[in-house]
């Protein structure tokens, strides 16, 4: 039997928990990673609930998908519509994946039209996010700091708009990281700043792994992004060595794709512990409970590579 390992207080926040199934494995992991040094390593990231706060001032925090409000209410009213709809398929254990794919790609493919169809902007995104209850856990920006730093890139594979996700950090973090990449459905504006379409290949949540890295790169390729924006698949994929950053059972399959040597996984279980704990933590080498901030992910990284290497 695994013997877990349980902290009660995580950098000095009581009330929080981190889990770790076998700490043996976890130390032997850790070991092969700081042997390889920063150069093999890379970070694989989902943005909601792991990089931002599942709560924000005592509430359910907005997800980079749920805050974006069109000018014209109807079609936010017939998204939620879809949302309804869908969103109990995409969790059915009982439907085929391929069936499931299938149903993802309609709903996203119906979400996108209607955006160009309801006449999104982009100043609708910048006031969205303005007003939008969504907040990065403390420690991202010394996360980022710190690997930044070393030239360790980080991955951001998210379901959901690019676009958004680029005006979160904006506003929330008020700065850009060199190092910090986005893997994620993006769209096109005309000079007016509307949204006439979207480029790139559709990535939903089924297929948010290392295998979009080539959709994203000749994506950044057509819209004539300068060098540091653009994402190297080639060189990410001699990184074999990687840190998975989740808060659901899916988001392991972020490193499909990437054949890997050594990878640790860290999820954020922030609500359903009892129901969800046995699970987690047999899939995540580390599980961070109760919406715990980012500080344990900072301490581990700089024990990978300490602030003298």
């Amino acid at each position: 039997m695994n013997q877990a390992k349980t902290e009660t207080m995580v950098n000095g926040y009581s009330s929080k928990a981190v889990v770790v199934d076998d700490p043996k494995l976890l130390q032997q992991k850790k070991a092969a990673i700081r042997l390889m040094g920063p150069s093999k390593f890379q970070v694989i990231a989902d943005f909601d609930n792991t990089l931002t706060r599942f709560w924000v001032d005592g509430c359910r925090g907005q997800s980079s998908h749920g805050l974006l409000q069109q000018e014209n209410p109807v079609y936010n009213a017939k998204r939620d519509e879809l949302f309804n709809y869908y969103h109990p398929i995409e969790f059915d254990p009982q439907l085929p994946i391929d069936e499931k794919t299938k149903l993802m790609e309609e709903w996203w493919g119906k979400t996108h039209g209607l955006l160009i169809e309801g006449g999104l902007t982009y100043d609708a995104i910048r006031n969205s996010v303005s007003s939008a209850l969504i907040a990065f856990r403390e420690g991202v920006v010394e996360l980022f700091e710190y690997l930044e730093e070393r030239d360790i890139p980080v991955l951001i594979f998210s379901a959901g708009l690019a676009d958004i996700i680029e005006e979160v950090l904006r506003q929330k973090l008020h700065r850009t990281f060199k190092n910090v990449k986005i893997v994620s459905n993006r769209m096109k504006f005309d000079q007016n700043g509307n949204l006439v379409s979207f480029t790139g290949k559709l990535i939903h949540s089924l297929n948010k792994n290392e295998h979009a890295l080539d959709m994203a790169a000749s994506l950044h390729e057509e819209l004539g992004e300068t060098d540091d924006q653009i994402i190297d698949s080639a060189s990410l994929k001699k990184r074999t060595n990687v840190l998975l950053l989740g808060d659901h059972m899916g988001d392991l399959r972020m490193s499909d794709g990437l054949n890997y040597e050594t990878r640790i996984s860290v999820g954020f279980l922030n609500h359903n512990i009892e129901n969800s704990l046995d699970n987690y933590r047999k899939g995540y080498d580390i599980v961070y409970l109760h919406d715990a901030p980012m500080s344990g992910v900072v301490k581990l990284v700089s024990e990978l590579f300490p602030a003298s290497d």
